[in-house]
């Protein structure tokens, strides 16, 4: 049985994302936790539960979780290995949440005048559904973030995009609405062509959605079969 406390934060993402910034409590008022400490996290679903992946800059402090939120003590390790064992050409297995999308401009806005020096609004972010697109838009990042997907045996690109669970999170005091994302899970192989790129990649995450799990790219052995 899942504490009151994660039921909570598993079925809203801003519960999610302020249980998984208090792990730092002691920064400086005005200072986002998210982008000073560079935090990322995933959570993935495993035999019978969940494992909350979360990274950082710092090391975070969980020690004001409620006493049943988590299963085992947290477990923390350093990511420097992983970033110095990025090297151009090297080949990687990959897993990474992200959140494709594309970014519409509603008829009624382009109509709207726009002031000399200014830039016109963003468009409204809508999903990418189809596999062929969420490809797309990943083989996009890596030619911004140093690294390729190579090709696979049968001549596609050796990734394999599925789609998670919809996520929302419900405005409260100071939040500007409800939030929805449909993010969608890759795993494949990626060989880096720009090591300090894809390391800044790695550290800061990829794409859209960084605070409300999405972004953080796990790396691995290449496999061979």
């Amino acid at each position: 049985m899942y504490s009151r406390d994660f039921r909570r934060d598993h079925a809203d993402l801003r519960h999610m994302h302020r249980t998984v910034m208090s792990g730092w409590p002691d920064l400086p008022n005005g200072i986002p936790a998210r982008q000073s400490q560079a935090v990322l996290w995933r959570l993935d679903s495993v035999h019978r539960g969940f494992v909350q992946y979360v990274q950082s800059d710092s090391k975070p402090d969980w020690s004001r979780l409620a006493g049943d939120y988590l299963t085992e003590p947290a477990q923390v390790r350093s990511l420097q290995p992983l970033l110095d064992a990025i090297t151009a050409g090297r080949r990687f297995a990959f897993r990474l949440v992200g959140n494709p999308t594309r970014s519409v401009v509603r008829p009624a806005d382009r109509k709207q005048p726009v002031p000399e020096g200014a830039k016109r609004p963003r468009g409204m972010r809508i999903a990418r559904h189809k596999p062929e697109e969420q490809i797309e838009w990943l083989i996009r990042k890596g030619s911004q973030h140093g690294f390729v997907v190579p090709t696979a045996y049968n001549g596609q690109p050796d990734v394999s995009p599925s789609p998670c669970l919809t996520q929302a999170g419900q405005p409260r005091s100071g939040d500007r609405g409800p939030i929805t994302i449909q993010p969608v899970r890759f795993e494949g192989h990626l060989i880096v062509t720009d090591a300090d790129a894809f390391r800044a990649a790695v550290r800061q995450g990829i794409g859209h959605g960084k605070a409300y799990g999405c972004g953080l790219i796990s790396l691995a052995p290449a496999r061979t079969a």
